[in-house]
């Protein structure tokens, strides 16, 4: 059995032993999913491991055995929260409403409101205070409330190690293809949420953006992600999302510009050098995609591609297909 087959369902029984009435074996069988185990026998294993590490008790109720996490465990003590410290909660909370309506936003909003519950009326009313002159702006981002079946699919697929089918919508082929993919981790960037997986018709590890998965299987065929695979620098070259063979970027902002672009952070790899006139020299380690030519445009006249020569040529015909309507 996989390792991480045992450790799901032991989460989740867990979750189940919160119930202060206890709950016999026989409803944490059914309570749990038939592909990670569910024989009795499996179950008291698991009780037998979880006693090791937590305060368990089994009581006798009317002629059955209820297993329960002993009385004063099941729940954390009160947080001593400061209005400003749930403040910085609840902007995490406001990054987060792209993914309203999915298991991972749900749990966020219950984790909060429990944190709120402890102020008291005036640090409420202190904390709405605030808000009304503190906000988060999230700028351009999908809505995931539709795809939650999808993400919660994928969460079980990359807990369980297991392969998965998709149809998949390739928009720069548009059409829908058939894949297996074997998942590594679901990754949100720019707005938009990704799963990056070892897709076996590619041969190679790519990114799915989960809005575009019509449909997810989940396969009983075991995966595992290769120890010398490292998911951070995978995506360490891509602007935002899009990668692609690195090169190196040399971009010249005028004086006016330089103002905005200065301070932020666009890329980890981003070196910035005020010039003497004012202006502001970026240069960037980055992906050569199209996502790249898009984010110089947006900066319109104000910036000039230094080098390399083949992304200026990029931008230069890019401007000119839009000046011309093409």
């Amino acid at each position: 059995m996989a390792r991480n087959d045992q450790v799901t369902r032991q989460w989740l029984l867990l979750q189940k032993l919160e119930n202060p009435r206890g709950i016999t074996l026989k409803e944490l069988a059914k309570s749990l999913p038939e592909d990670i185990g569910r024989h009795s026998r499996t179950i008291r294993r698991d009780l037998e491991s979880l006693e090791t590490r937590f305060p368990l008790v089994a009581e006798r109720v009317n002629g059955e055995t209820r297993w329960k996490l002993i009385e004063g465990f099941r729940q954390l003590p009160p947080l001593a929260l400061s209005s400003t410290e749930l403040m910085a909660l609840v902007f995490s909370q406001d990054l987060l409403k792209p993914l309203d309506g999915t298991e991972i936003k749900a749990s966020l909003d219950s984790a909060l409101n429990k944190a709120g519950a402890t102020l008291s009326a005036e640090g409420r009313a202190h904390v709405q205070q605030m808000r009304s002159y503190l906000s988060v702006g999230l700028g351009p981002h999908r809505v995931y409330h539709e795809h939650r079946q999808t993400i919660s699919q994928l969460t079980r697929a990359i807990t369980q190690n297991h392969t998965v089918q998709l149809r998949y919508y390739s928009a720069s082929r548009d059409r829908t293809t058939r894949r297996d993919a074997d998942p590594y981790r679901l990754w949100y960037a720019a707005g938009t949420l990704y799963l990056i997986a070892h897709c076996h018709t590619r041969r190679d590890v790519r990114l799915f953006a989960v809005e575009r998965i019509r449909a997810l299987t989940i396969t009983s065929r075991p995966c595992q992600m290769p120890l010398a695979f490292d998911v951070e620098a995978y995506v360490s070259n891509a602007l935002v999302a899009m990668r692609g063979e690195p090169v190196e970027v040399e971009l010249l902002f005028d004086r006016k510009t330089a103002a905005w672009v200065e301070g932020q952070v666009w890329h980890p790899s981003q070196a910035a050098k005020r010039l003497k006139d004012g202006r502001l020299r970026l240069t960037l380690q980055v992906g050569d995609t199209p996502e790249l030519v898009g984010w110089i445009l947006h900066f319109g006249s104000g910036v000039q591609v230094v080098k390399p020569v083949s992304l200026k040529e990029k931008v230069r015909a890019e401007a000119r297909e839009i000046f011309e309507g093409k």
